[in-house]
């Protein structure tokens, strides 16, 4: 179990599937999405930055490929997904993630999951409404107070004048 953003996650990896199990901690009910992992796609390609003779010959880096539109996700989260604005969902409907932190290809791969399952959660989550308020009397009488003095306290910054040069 993991912590992001007032979410809190809980994964599995079940013949074949990826589960992603969330709970919001404002209240509400835990969300399931299933995921089989015939729908994710792996390229495993040669990662950029320091290292070496290693970087040149091991392909470490992993690109993550996800086909919403085809996907078993629900229709709603599907149509959440593709409205989101983000620049790794790409415009025929596919999510990419390249992932090429560790040095190793399987914590890349596993890398590169839970940033799609966090891309997958923080969509999903319900935002909760707000509601407008208007501020009560006293609040605006204590604004208007506190302007008043701040005011007050620019006009004595001023440079004393003598009558003279009226």
């Amino acid at each position: 179990m993991f912590f992001i953003n007032g979410i809190l996650f809980s994964k599995k990896q079940d013949s074949g599937r990826i589960i992603i199990q969330f709970k919001f901690l404002v209240g509400y009910p835990v969300g399931k999405i299933s995921i089989p992992e015939s729908e994710i796609k792996f390229n495993a390609i040669r990662a950029s930055g320091p290292g070496g003779q290693h970087v040149n010959k091991v392909s470490t880096a992993v690109q993550l490929s996800f086909d919403i539109t085809n996907s078993s996700l629900s229709k709603v989260l599907k149509n959440k997904l593709l409205d989101h604005p983000d620049k790794r969902i790409a415009k025929d409907g596919t999510i990419t993630l390249k992932a090429q932190r560790y040095r190793s290809q399987d914590r890349n791969k596993q890398d590169a999951i839970m940033r799609l399952e966090q891309l997958l959660t923080k969509v999903a989550a319900h935002k909760k409404k707000r509601v407008a308020t208007k501020p009560s009397t006293a609040e605006k009488e204590k604004r208007l107070k506190e302007k008043k003095q701040t005011g007050e306290k620019k006009k004595r910054r001023l440079a004393v004048r003598s009558p003279d040069h009226e």
